[in-house]
Formats: structure tokens, sequence, C-alpha cells
């Protein structure tokens, strides 16, 4: 419902230097106005197009997706998406931030009163205006119900803090019984968004996600 494709750009220049990745940030269709599938139909429409053309455009075949918050469920379904499309092989790394995989909320969102950025109230409303007439526990709209065998090496980070934990704890216990590697990362302290902030916190995860992707890069 809110940003746009250029606020995260000070983490993808990080991945830039520490992970040897180019970045492609998709400028997806928000709601209201544009309710499910609008932003995940965008997000497979540029994953598709990577596919075709990454090796020309950025010299690599070699591709991750992630995201956060929001972005973060919306490459969690643009993977499930390619999976069941037979075209998820070049996506060999999912790193995902604190995203929202059921839009019914989990207990730790269900909890939620009057945290920072996010609470239950708000995610009532984002939830009910991104969904529309959709059910929100269709695995199609929240990926933590879908079948994820098959899929990348992912990982989940997560602040502690955040009313969104249970979401990635829920993920990456499901991403691994799926059979998918899957790694979790949760920083005691942190708020929703907090690797957004000028701090020691926020710049060990950023680290960390570069190094995920950079590893996952040098074992492929």
């Amino acid at each position: 419902m809110v940003g746009s494709n250029d606020t995260w750009d000070e983490q993808l220049e990080l991945f830039g230097r520490i992970a040897g990745m180019a970045s492609v940030s998709v400028n997806y269709r928000l709601a209201p106005e544009h309710v499910f599938p609008a932003a995940i139909d965008d997000c497979v429409a540029t994953a598709l197009w990577l596919i075709d053309h990454a090796q020309a455009q950025f010299g690599t075949s070699w591709l991750a997706i992630g995201g956060e918050s929001a972005g973060a469920h919306l490459a969690a379904s643009t993977l499930v998406r390619l999976r069941d499309m037979g075209r998820i092989s070049p996506y060999r790394a999912a790193n995902l931030l604190f995203g929202c995989y059921d839009l019914s909320l989990t207990p730790s969102v269900r909890a939620s009163k009057g945290t920072p950025f996010v609470d239950r109230a708000v995610m009532e409303r984002f939830a009910t205006m991104f969904a529309g007439d959709t059910d929100v526990r269709d695995p199609a709209i929240s990926p933590l119900y879908a079948d994820l065998h098959d899929l990348p090496p992912a990982l989940f980070t997560v602040g502690a803090a955040d009313p969104l934990r249970d979401d990635s704890l829920f993920m990456h216990m499901r991403w691994q019984a799926a059979g998918n590697r899957s790694k979790l990362a949760v920083y005691p302290g942190g708020w929703h968004g907090f690797n957004s902030f000028d701090c020691d916190l926020a710049r060990a995860a950023n680290e960390e996600m570069a190094r995920f992707l950079s590893a996952c890069r040098s074992e492929s």
C-alpha cells in the first residue's frame, strides 16, 4: 500500500558491494487501487523477464529474489507461482525480511497493540485492502498455507520485537518441512523495519543478508 521501488537503494547497494550482485527493484502496483493479485502479477512478470534477459543485461543467469515486509510476502508468493509454472530453476536464493505470510494474522500480530510501524489494527487494514474479495487464507494470497516444495534456499530475518515475528518463525519451519534449506535470523530488540536504521543491529542484519547471498552464489 505504501513505498516505491527506490526505498531500499542503500541495502541493495550493500548487496552489490559485498555479494557482487546487480539489483532490479519492482515498482509493483499498490493497494487499495489495485487489489490482489495485481502486485504479485507484476512481480512474476519481472521475475520472468529476468529469466529471459538477465544474461544479456547483467552478464549472469544466477538469480535471487527478496524483499522486506510486503515485499517478502510478494517474493515468497512469486517463487510459488514460478515453481508452479516450471520456471523456478534460475532462482537460487530467497532473502526474506519480516514478511507477512499469513494475511489472516499470526498470533504475534493478533497480540500486538501500539507497536512501532505495525500492529494488529494496521495489519488488519492492510490485509483487507490488499485482499479485496479474496479469502485471506487462500494459499495464493497467504503463502504460509501454500505447498512449499522445490523452492530455493531462504534466509528469514526478523526482529524479536516485530509483531510479524511469528510469520517468519512459522514460514522458516514450513520451508524446511517441505524439504528446502532455510536459515532463520532473529535479532533481539529489533522492531519492524529495524534494518533501515543507522545502528549496529541494522548493519549486522544487512551484512548477514549480503553474506548469505554471496554464499549461495558460491555454492551454485
